[in-house]
């Protein structure tokens, strides 16, 4: 049997396996093979945290007041694609998309909205969102700001990971050299305004999402930490002052002594780079903590049920590989957006792993396993051999902007869909137990009526605000963006008069320019 990486799985795995020379080590210690911290899971489970949004600020604030009622400890917001994009929902572009993958949020209006009757102190939230990623943290902290709360007391994560979107997901705006300058100044506007805030997810589920695997998944991603850390020090910033924030977010799939063995080896790599490239003395600057989300690409549309098994042996994978947060997949998302029985569901599947399975009774219950330590051995070594191709080009952007990485997920990609093709990966329900016929399915649908609310929304902001005001606030921030400035506080003081997500983006388009890239055939 070949792994998703495409090494041989053995049959029987033995002691002679295990290379001598590398260390399994103890939880909580260098290289954190087996766990960031000692007691891991035995003192308190992972943070459950369920990923939703949808239509309006009201109607994803309504399923976020039910996730937390049944036990999310923290949230995680998905952005339709307008907002992800920086446009606003009135901007011909975003005409049939707002509302659709997630929530609309064009103002300070939307996101008071968003998290109305939630208290920011008490709930850690995670937003995916990249390029416009720092507009959205700053209304966060607006709307804390209106609850009182200073910077110091709101924890969570903004995803601010624009490398990958070049690579795999396609939701950048500024070319790259700008969107690390903007990653940069948000590390250095955090650390005295929000300092418990992680100020990126550098992440390798969209990757994976789009055929890599799972070396290629952590090989990449590593490699563009390593730029992340690279731009803060060439900033000005000291690596212990923003490394102990970098956190990251992984995919865990079906395949599930492989994900193990990835999670693994991706903490022991990362803290050896820290220590023995840039030099980090701070262990938590040596700590890779990471999010998982359970594999959407993997959910079938056929036999959609099938899914809440798939789902529980990722969360298991997910577990036992050590991660600080976990999102499962509801069985209906390669349908729809989730119902909210479904999402239900999903967040049961992680509390019967928490509280029934054993699994937090103690700390790495794989390690010392002859096939998981070989395992683990070997996504390294191929991981290692990816990051050294990658920075054969000189940096993780150059090695981008000659399309390596996308080439090698498309290649990744397409031998995984021959094997499942050809039947020598099963797929149940698609390629193997395939069922006669399919039980009718209701699908939770956004209401089109959305757009032309969201629209409505706007023209009353903007004939409601100091006009004058928003344009003078953002004539600064493109004066700033057109320097050196940290343009975060400028940022903030336009969207606390109400300037829209769309406004701040199209000012620093203006300053920066948009990315194109090259088509290479």
């Amino acid at each position: 049997m070949n792994a998703e990486s495409g090494f041989e799985i053995k049959p029987v795995y033995r002691p002679g396996d295990i290379p001598p020379d590398v260390p399994i080590g103890e939880p909580g210690e260098f290289p954190y093979t087996r766990g960031v911290y000692p007691t891991m899971y035995t003192k308190r489970p992972w943070t459950m945290r369920q990923y939703a949004g949808f239509g309006t600020a009201a109607e994803s604030n309504a399923r976020y007041h039910q996730l937390l009622a049944a036990g999310t400890m923290g949230l995680s917001v998905a952005f339709d694609l307008p907002t992800q994009m920086g446009y606003d929902s009135d901007d011909p572009i975003a005409h049939g998309e707002v509302g659709k993958v997630g929530v609309a949020i064009d103002s300070l209006d939307d996101m008071r909205q968003l998290f109305a009757g939630i208290p920011l102190d008490r709930v850690s939230t995670s937003m995916t969102i990249n390029a416009p990623g720092s507009v959205l943290l700053l209304l966060y902290q607006l709307v804390a700001e209106e609850q009182g709360l200073p910077g110091s007391a709101l924890q969570g994560t903004i995803q601010n990971d624009i490398l990958k979107e070049y690579i795999a997901r396609g939701t950048y705006i500024f070319p790259p050299k700008p969107s690390l300058r903007l990653v940069a100044d948000t590390f250095a506007y955090c650390r005295t305004e929000i300092p418990k805030w992680n100020t990126i997810s550098i992440s390798g589920y969209h990757m994976a999402e789009a055929g890599a695997s799972p070396a290629q998944e952590i090989a990449f991603t590593l490699a563009n930490g390593i730029e992340y850390v690279r731009a803060a020090l060439a900033a000005g910033l000291a690596v212990d002052d923003f490394a102990p924030r970098l956190s990251f977010f992984f995919v865990a799939r079906t395949t599930l002594l492989e994900e193990i063995a990835k999670f693994r080896a991706a903490r022991r790599m990362w803290a050896r780079i820290m220590r023995d490239e840039f030099g980090a003395q701070d262990p938590k600057s040596l700590m890779l903590r990471f999010h998982t989300q359970t594999a959407g690409v993997q959910l079938t549309a056929q036999q959609p049920e099938v899914n809440l098994v798939r789902v529980a042996i990722q969360a298991l994978g997910a577990v036992a590989g050590g991660t600080q947060s976990l999102h499962t997949n509801a069985y209906d998302e390669a349908l729809a957006l989730p119902t909210e029985k479904s999402a239900r569901l999903a967040l049961r599947t992680q509390q019967v792993l928490a509280y029934e399975s054993g699994l937090t009774g103690t700390v790495d219950p794989f390690a010392g396993s002859y096939a998981i330590e070989a395992l683990t051995d070997e996504v390294e070594r191929q991981a290692t051999d990816l990051i050294d191709r990658v920075f054969a080009y000189g940096s993780a952007v150059d090695a981008i902007e000659q399309g390596f990485q996308k080439q090698e997920i498309e290649t990744s990609a397409y031998r995984i869909a021959n094997e499942i093709d050809s039947g020598e990966r099963v797929v149940v329900g698609v390629n193997r137990f395939v069922a006669d016929e399919e039980e009718r399915y209701e699908p939770l649908r956004v209401d089109p009526a959305i757009e032309a609310a969201q629209v409505a929304r706007l023209a009353a902001l903007r004939s409601a605000r100091d006009g004058q005001a928003v344009e003078a606030a953002l004539a600064d921030l493109a004066k700033a963006a057109g320097g050196t400035e940290n343009v975060l506080p400028l940022m903030k003081e336009a969207l606390r008069l109400r300037a829209t997500v769309g406004e701040v983006c199209h000012t620093l388009r203006g300053v920066w320019g948009v990315y194109h890239p090259v088509e290479r055939f």
